[in-house]
């Protein structure tokens, strides 16, 4: 049996952390970020590891980072054999790598080296990517560099958005931390070094980078809203409020005109000109309002002829 830390924040990081609770593994401690205000109340919310932790009553520690010597002594005096990471946020400097006996493993939701850093399921559709997979790999100094234990392919849906992908990879990543686990000491001296030559990145996304360009082709637009959905969501203007574009599919019914001009609308779509074709938003949302199907926005709203995009286009 393995005394194993657990680190990670995001609802990605539940399965592995629900695989561990269900194995002959002993988790001592769950390691997750700062509470955060969220909602329009802004009221402090915990993570989805922390409630998964607290309801198997495990203890949960929540550093705002590692620069205090007590957060490591802390860490140390735990005397873990193993510390997992997955989706932790946090950058884990040498001495926390360092300090389980085996060292410091994570799971990642790429084909390392392809897509190392923060956004790498929202990067294999953004770039069209027709496979992508976990990686499970030993923690060092850099960025996603470490040598990978397994991997694991998953083949992505042409219709599937960041949700429906991370929802496919977050189990496959549970399957590979428990695969590994089973012997651990000999899978990490069998871990293979990534080819630097072949990496790519993956930076942290910004609400700023999916304001939508309807001068780019609907390929590209496409890619962008499935990529940003659920966040930070594709959106565009109409006059001076924000609309957001939840959803969306290639049409060829209707010509090419100004770029960000609704050629149509009916109960199926909202159909918009962009660089090279029609894009049909079958989901929407205006400002201040839900999010809902095209039938139910325009039930209210008449875009006959608007133009979407900044006013100052």
């Amino acid at each position: 049996m393995l005394k194993i830390i657990y680190a990670g924040t995001p609802e990605f990081a539940v399965p592995a952390l629900e695989s561990l609770l269900h194995s002959e593994q002993r988790v001592v401690a769950v390691y997750t970020q700062p509470d955060r205000p969220a909602g329009r109340g802004r009221k402090l919310q915990q993570s989805p590891v922390k409630a998964c932790a607290l309801a198997a009553g495990l203890p949960v520690m929540q550093p705002q980072d590692f620069k205090s010597s007590q957060d490591l002594r802390d860490l140390q005096q735990l005397d873990a054999d193993l510390m997992v990471v997955a989706a932790y946020g946090l950058l884990l400097p040498p001495a926390v790598l360092e300090a389980p006996r085996l060292g410091c493993i994570n799971i990642h939701a790429s084909l390392l080296p392809r897509w190392r850093g923060a956004s790498p399921i929202q990067q294999a559709i953004l770039a069209g990517d027709d496979i992508t997979g976990v990686s499970l790999m030993k923690m060092e100094r850099g960025l996603d560099t470490g040598d990978v234990i397994l991997r694991r392919s998953l083949s992505i849906e042409p219709t599937w958005n960041a949700a429906h992908l991370h929802d496919a990879l977050a189990p496959l990543g549970a399957e590979l931390l428990l695969e590994a686990l089973q012997d651990i000491e000999a899978a990490l001296r069998c871990a293979e070094a990534q080819d630097n030559a072949a990496a790519t990145y993956a930076p942290r996304l910004s609400k700023q980078q999916a304001e939508v360009d309807w001068c780019k082709s609907a390929e590209v637009l496409l890619r962008e809203i499935r990529a940003y959905n659920p966040w930070p969501v594709s959106f565009s203007f109409l006059n001076q409020d924000s609309i957001r574009l939840w959803s969306a599919q290639a049409c060829s019914a209707y010509d090419v005109q100004q770029a960000g001009r609704v050629v149509a609308h009916d109960r199926d779509g909202v159909y918009v000109s962009c660089g090279d074709a029609v894009l049909q938003v079958t989901e929407l949302q205006f400002a201040g309002r839900n999010r809902c199907s095209a039938a139910q926005a325009l039930s209210s709203v008449d875009l006959s002829g608007c133009q979407l995009g900044r006013v100052d286009e």
